[in-house]
């Protein structure tokens, strides 16, 4: 098994979880670092013991610099850690450098993580209308200087900085080999890329030879790849495709956090993968339950914020639709056992309706872009007081 190392952290199984809003907070990384753990062999686990991330690496959502820089209670939730967490990931958006300076700064003299990943990949139009995410390496001189504000910035310390970024806006304008190699000049650790442009959305199949090119032309650093890893053997096929150190997997552990027990197994040489009947996906969900109730300290909303899971951990299994919206509508524990009691729980795992891909792919999108922001790769007067404002409009989540 390969390991990978990110800076001072070696993490030995080459996975990382990556960030998703409304998705990645605590509870969610808990149960994936778990399953994580359950499956590393004895060996290996004697081998890393100690070690801060020996299975892996899971990122919290991503948080807006300006919100953090402001100490929002939102913007402080989202950086929460449990102390399980041998390493604590925190994902910066930001669109102005010195604000990202200051983000990273207090993350860094406050000891609030020991690794910060930034986000030059969001494609969502209220990120992207303003200059952020996947549109932002586009302005080259700007990008750059956000990664070496924010490098510069954790001097002195052991944390390391990575970015993840898109291919670019579209297929006429593509960044990721020029932002990877910027990136790489500027000091980062790791250089992830998500191989689908801001135009593809989450639609189609995922580019992966242009991960493989970025491996080509990032050499000094670690390169990882994410997009379209829906199982182990999707993980093992893209390092053997693109030769990227490590793969970064997303939507296909929605409702589904064993996935990163099999991806130890398939690091390590194993066959072995989990294929949970109805019952234990009911107990996953139950525990999901408890440990989003003692994250948000309030069972309403814990419940509110789980309902969103319901319909990726139920995938596969025959759950009649009113079963279904019964269990999307939650309110208390109560509430849940009863429902996740009246399901057919002896139900052995389906199979193939159990796998693939997750989530809404939705359809490939014109970019919202700022007036102008393709007329040139500099930044004029107009352009920068807009980015001035940028983040005040983005949720801290």
């Amino acid at each position: 098994m390969t390991s990978l190392r990110i800076g001072p952290i070696e993490v030995g199984t080459p996975v990382i979880l990556a960030p998703m809003a409304g998705v990645t907070n605590a509870p969610f990384r808990t149960l994936c670092r778990d399953a994580a753990a359950g499956a590393l062999p004895p060996e290996r686990a004697a081998e890393l013991e100690g070690n801060l991330a020996p299975v892996g690496l899971y990122v919290a959502e991503m948080v807006t610099s300006r919100a953090l820089v402001e100490r929002t209670p939102e913007s402080m939730r989202i950086i929460s850690h449990d102390e399980g967490e041998g390493v604590r990931s925190v994902q910066l958006y930001g669109v102005d450098p010195a604000t990202v300076r200051a983000a990273t700064r207090m993350l860094v003299t406050e000891d609030r993580a020991d690794h910060i990943d930034l986000n030059f990949g969001c494609p969502v139009p209220k990120v992207t209308r303003k200059g952020g995410g996947a549109v932002l390496p586009w302005k080259s001189e700007l990008f750059t200087a956000i990664v070496s504000a924010a490098v510069e910035a954790t001097a002195g310390s052991d944390v390391p900085v990575t970015i993840k970024m898109r291919m670019g806006i579209d297929a006429d304008h593509l960044t990721y080999l020029d932002a990877g190699r910027r990136a790489q000049d500027a000091g980062v650790a790791a250089v992830a890329l998500h191989a689908r442009t801001a135009a593809d959305y989450y639609s189609g199949t995922a580019h992966w030879d242009a991960i493989a090119a970025l491996k080509e032309a990032v050499t000094d650093v670690p390169v990882l790849g994410n997009g379209d890893i829906w199982s182990a053997e999707d993980a093992l096929a893209m390092v053997a495709h693109t030769g990227c150190d490590g793969v970064v997997v997303g939507r296909g552990c929605q409702g589904r956090p064993w996935l990163f027990a099999d991806l130890v197994s398939a690091f390590a040489g194993s066959d072995a993968r989990i294929q949970p009947g109805l019952g234990e996906v009911a107990s996953v969900i139950r525990r999901h339950a408890d440990l989003m109730v003692a994250h948000f300290g309030e069972e309403l909303k814990a419940l509110r914020e789980l309902r969103k899971h319901m319909s990726w951990y139920l995938k596969g299994y025959v759950v009649g639709g009113e079963a279904r919206a019964a269990l999307g509508m939650v309110s208390t524990l109560d509430e849940l056992d009863e429902r996740l009691g009246a399901l057919e729980l002896a139900q052995p795992y389906p199979g193939e309706g159990a796998e693939g891909p997750r989530g809404r792919a939705g359809t490939p999108k014109v970019p919202h872009v700022p007036q102008g922001w393709l007329d040139s790769r500099a930044i004029d007067a107009g352009l920068r007081e807009m980015l001035a404002e940028a983040e005040l409009s983005v949720s801290g989540g």
